[in-house]
């Protein structure tokens, strides 16, 4: 095949064929499937063109137009496209094909994961089953037939509902399912093995019956109850918000260990990665329950928001996936804690998005071009676009919100749409001109606010005065002033808020005045998140700590803490500069100790507000990021908060220890996130020191006693950062007691990728030997190498360029087996130009040593071709 070229968003015409029905007819093998596609098509236009369909990596046997076999000279196959030059206005096409799932370690398409088959088609993966128009606008109705040996694929499921099922005389069977609503092949699937089922009913809003079905591994069985519960759930949630029933007699779920991403919203048969279904205490921490609730939430929200209404091309992507992370996010926000989920969701944001719109992949929410789709499931895509989508939300309230989608989805039901589909039925619904409020999805990059303040007593005026900007980013230089709602309150002097506004910023420079204000006020600025942009306000330590005392939004409570911290990282890094001696300052040694005596607030917010900005956020403060001055710098505060607050922290995680059996609820798991938050500050040491014994002791007593992953976890991952001997031992057992169990096996993985200790780097390789880790399986390499890239700032960021050449020696590894994993471990060498001379060359040198390689794939190629400087 050859290099793809660009595709772009401008470029966009309908497609020139439909398809209305198609017939699937898969015989079932592991080398050899054979697949039966029978098309009803029918011509676009009045003037007929060649017929083009896409199909890779198969065997074409036949293809029949209407019930006439064609002749070698009436079609051409190569390159991956077959081309009939001459079809009717309508006709009926037929194509058989043969595929071999075993050999497909790109897991796209139909491969096979622990001995069943499975298949995933977002974005492009059906045109690796048969030939077919498989672009998003090109919707049908699906009839799929799964022939196979009963004995080894004792299940046999597809889209849609069963209508037939029998034994063949051969010894093999078969299964007959029909999705009655139309879509595109993207949201095909099938799953065929030896599986065992939990079922479940729930009963719609109209009284319907819905059967409820999770398919798992046999060994897997006992683990599923979490998320049958949390799909029941999510149900419930979506017609009490949104109005939404489900529209299906069945709904199905299937965990599998080979998946590329989380999961995949093939209509009424979602196939999921294993990590997002499975959970028993003894085996999942709270991170993952609430992950599976959340995960499962997402995938049943895209049957409306993605498949009974989908995206007309790819550039539309955040249509179906901002909106439904918005409403993943709601959902989570309504089941947990709402001001803890919405300090997690902007950590994302803050940490990692931002990161992506400062970079060479940077783009707008709706994308203008790309090489390789896959390229572009980004946090940009899903979690940028939630903000824009919040921002609707906002702009329009609660009740406007929902009026603006009960019409979107009246108006849109069973149609491929557009961003602005969607934006213009927000407008039609209630009048609101969000015209200019559209940047958001043409323009790149994080926009800056500049915030100026001042009161005047004798006028009794306080005037806010804001500049925004955004940087220039690749292909665009120049930005319009975004449109966006920024709340603020006003404080008094005791604490109370007194004037809470949602102001509109939609000029490059805007200035807002309130009068009547007696006194000066504190400002509370951007409250709750309400746009995602960067904001530089002049404050004082006594501003940020009078905030942090008595803000009544929680998330500019917790922000403003941040913000205190962040000074004092930055001044001790600048110290660190100069070889000059640093310690904790007072007044965050006085906060640090209100928020451990804080017995009012949610203690899931309490540990929040503990944890230090992590390596990544503070680098990205730095004109130039400095690793080892940012890790060493980090390090040495943790310690010296944990020397200063000893007594106080023992106090507080022995008053935090549990008093019955795990259970998972809001309270618990924020009762143990503060616990072990704790534990993890008595754990910690500097560069230059070690733990006290004792604590060590502290530490593994909780590891030997605890009866569930979360704290089980947090203290062997205090004791490997704080101790090698007895981190090295507790790990052997750790291994030991669940080698068995692949999900725990990653999370073993991750603690020694992790590790801040000298020396990883050498052990990780020695990992990527062991008979636990797997090239070929996605969570396995996310696990080991891609949390070492990615979240051991300074080791991977060592001087001698070590760290580089490993993660390109496993990207070129891995590109030829999958490319999307090898893609997307990228990103750490992509931020080059963040970092000093020496960094940068041995960066660079990687990323062109990967350019040089002739069998580039596109996913890997687009996005090294992007990061390279132009000539």
């Amino acid at each position: 095949m050859s290099p793809k070229k660009i595709i772009y968003r401008k470029d966009y015409t309908p497609p020139p064929y439909y398809v209305d029905t198609v017939d699937l007819r898969f015989e079932l093998d592991p080398a050899a499937t054979l697949v039966t596609a029978t098309m009803r098509m029918r011509a676009n236009t009045s003037t007929i063109g060649p017929l083009v369909l896409p199909g890779e990596n198969m065997e074409l046997l036949s293809v029949r137009l209407d019930n006439t076999e064609l002749a070698d000279g009436k079609y051409s196959f190569g390159n991956g496209v077959l081309q009939i030059d001459r079809v009717p206005e309508t006709f009926e096409l037929q194509i058989v094909n043969r595929i071999n799932p075993e050999a497909n370690t790109a897991l796209e398409g139909l491969y096979r994961s622990s001995g069943n088959y499975c298949t995933q088609c977002e974005a492009e993966g059906f045109r690796k089953i048969t030939c077919y128009p498989d672009r998003p606008d090109v919707m049908a109705v699906f009839t799929t037939t799964i022939v196979a040996d009963k004995d080894e694929c004792p299940v046999l499921l597809a889209n849609g509902n069963l209508v037939e099922e029998g034994e063949l005389a051969d010894g093999r069977h078969f299964a007959r399912w029909h999705d009655p609503f139309k879509k595109p092949s993207y949201l095909f699937a099938l799953v065929a093995g030896d599986l065992v089922v939990l079922q479940d009913r729930f009963t719609t809003m109209s009284g319907r019956e819905v059967e409820l079905f999770i398919y798992v591994e046999e060994r897997n069985r006992k683990k599923c109850s979490h998320a049958m519960a949390s799909l029941k759930k999510a149900m419930r949630w979506d017609e009490e918000k949104f109005g939404r029933e489900y529209d299906l007699d069945r709904y199905m779920i299937v965990a599998v260990d080979d998946f590329n991403m989380g999961a995949m919203e093939n209509k009424g048969l979602n196939v999921f990665n294993s990590k997002y279904v499975l959970a028993r205490p003894e085996t999942a921490t709270d991170v993952d329950y609430e992950g599976i609730e959340g995960v499962i939430a997402h995938e049943y929200f895209h049957n409306w928001t993605g498949n009974r209404i989908t995206c007309r091309d790819w550039f539309q992507l955040s249509l179906k996936e901002g909106l439904t992370v918005f409403r993943d996010q709601e959902f989570t926000a309504d089941m947990t804690s709402r001001a803890v989920k919405r300090i997690h969701d902007v950590n994302v944001i803050r940490s990692f998005q931002f990161r992506e719109d400062a970079g060479p992949m940077a783009h707008p929410v709706r994308p203008d071009s790309f090489v390789e789709i896959n390229n572009f499931y980004t946090l940009t895509v899903y979690n940028k676009g939630a903000e824009v989508i919040r921002m609707i939300h906002t702009l329009l309230g609660p009740l406007g919100f929902r009026k603006g989608m009960d019409l979107y989805f009246s108006r849109h039901d069973g149609q491929a749409v557009t961003c602005d589909d969607f934006i213009q039925a927000m407008e039609d619904a209630t009048g609101f001109d969000l015209g200019r409020f559209r940047r958001w999805y043409s323009q790149a990059g994080t926009p800056l606010l500049k915030v100026t303040a001042e009161y005047d007593k004798s006028e009794q005026r306080y005037t806010m005065r804001i500049d925004q900007s955004c940087p220039p980013t690749p292909g665009q230089e120049k930005k319009k002033p975004f449109f966006m709602p920024v709340k603020i309150g006003l404080l008094d002097e005791k604490g109370e808020t007194f004037c809470e506004k949602t102001l509109i910023l939609q000029e490059h420079e805007q200035e807002f005045s309130f009068d009547g204000i007696e006194q000066p006020p504190v400002c509370s600025f951007l409250r709750d998140f309400s746009a995602p942009v960067k904001v530089e306000m002049e404050r004082s330590e006594q501003e940020l700590a009078f905030l942090m005392a008595h803000d009544s939004d929680p998330f500019n409570r917790w922000d403003s803490g941040q913000q205190l911290a962040m000074q004092v990282l930055l001044a001790g890094i600048t110290a660190f500069r100069k070889q000059e001696s640093f310690s904790v300052p007072e007044f965050y040694n006085h906060a640090f100790a209100r928020l451990l005596e804080d017995e009012q607030s949610d203690p899931a917010f309490i540990a929040l507000a503990l944890t230090l900005p992590s390596e990544n956020w503070i680098g990205q403060q730095l004109p130039v990021i400095e690793p080892e001055a940012v890790f060493v710098v980090r390090q040495k505060i943790r310690s010296q908060l944990s020397r200063q607050h000893r007594d106080l922290l023992l106090q507080k995680y022995s008053q935090l220890e549990a008093d019955g059996p795990y259970v998972y609820t809001a309270a618990e798991a924020g009762r143990r996130s503060l616990r072990n938050c704790i534990l993890s500050y008595l754990l910690a040491a500097d560069t230059t020191s070690t733990v006290d014994r004792r604590l060590l002791a502290v530490g593994e007593n909780q590891y030997r006693q605890s009866d569930n992953m979360t704290d089980k976890l947090a203290a062997l991952q205090g004791v490997v950062n704080g101790d090698r001997n007895l981190g090295d031992a507790l790990l052997a057992d750790f291994y030991e007691l669940w080698q068995h169990d692949p999900l725990v096996v990653d999370k073993w993985l991750t603690l020694q990728a992790t590790c801040r200790l000298p020396g990883t780097l050498a052990r990780v390789r020695a990992l990527t030997e062991h008979p636990a880790f797997s090239i070929k399986n996605p969570n396995k390499v996310r696990a080991l190498i891609g949390a070492f890239c990615s979240a051991n700032h300074h080791q991977f960021h060592s001087e001698d360029g070590s760290g580089y050449r490993f993660l390109a020696d496993h990207v070129l590894l891995l590109d030829p087996i999958n490319p999307q994993i090898a893609a997307r471990l990228l990103t750490p060498l992509t931020l080059w130009r963040r970092y000093e001379g020496l960094r940068q060359e041995r960066m660079l040198e990687q990323l062109h040593r990967i350019a040089r390689t002739r069998t580039l794939s596109d996913d890997v190629g687009e996005i090294v071709g992007r990061s390279l400087p132009s000539e």
